[in-house]
């Protein structure tokens, strides 16, 4: 996975009055919890916080913290908005080790939509889920997992098990859940059952004319 890196500051102040003032400097203020160590306060610069969040690899993903030339893997577990102006005001982070196990949402893309049958024939792609819980290392989180669904036909599914995973990945869940669905319009769908009814009553018109061709 790209590797996201917040540039972080240890807050001197904590609390609501702490916090206010980080966010008069440009600061976004946040704490940094887990392991066997204390929280501590924190603060990123407004605009390097706001350019990692709207790359949508922040939140519930492993990122890099960095402070003074130390590093510490962490995963952004929770992010606090501004009710009017929608602007993160606070965010928490946890602490992990490289070779923990952990579980995390990756985002699913999936492949072959220009050649998928299902899609050429005017179905779409109903989804379940856009992103699926899988645990590995904190240090081999894929960026995405990868579907690919260029054979599938309207009313094909594509299941947790039909999913690519690297190496060292698997899927979180016992259960083969249901990912995303080809589905079809109703249009199509009466167009497929006036097929099947043309289909059953040439087939049966064979097979009634059959006898006939006997007696000849």
């Amino acid at each position: 996975m790209a590797d996201i890196v917040l540039n972080v500051e240890v807050r001197d102040r904590t609390g609501t009055g702490g916090a206010r003032a980080s966010r008069r400097e440009g600061l976004v203020p946040g704490v940094l919890y887990g392991g066997d160590k204390d929280p501590v306060a924190v603060a990123v610069k407004q605009n390097e916080f706001r350019k990692a969040l709207y790359s949508g690899k922040l939140v519930g993903h492993v990122v890099t913290l960095a402070h003074k030339g130390e590093k510490q893997k962490v995963i952004a577990k929770s992010i606090q908005f501004h009710p009017v102006n929608d602007q993160p005001i606070h965010f928490d982070l946890y602490r992990v080790d490289e070779h923990q196990e952990i579980k995390i949402s990756v985002p699913v893309h999936f492949l072959n939509q220009d050649v998928c049958e299902g899609l050429k024939r005017g179905g779409t792609i109903t989804y379940a889920f856009h992103e699926v819980e899988i645990s590995t290392t904190a240090d081999n989180v894929p960026e995405h997992l990868e579907a690919d669904i260029g054979s599938l036909d309207i009313g094909d599914q594509i299941h947790a098990s039909d999913l690519k995973l690297p190496k060292g990945v698997k899927i979180a869940a016992q259960a083969d859940f249901v990912v995303a669905t080809i589905s079809g319009t109703s249009a199509q769908a009466a167009a497929d059952d006036a097929a099947d009814e043309a289909a059953s009553a040439e087939a049966s018109a064979e097979a009634a004319a059959e006898p006939d061709a006997k007696e000849d």
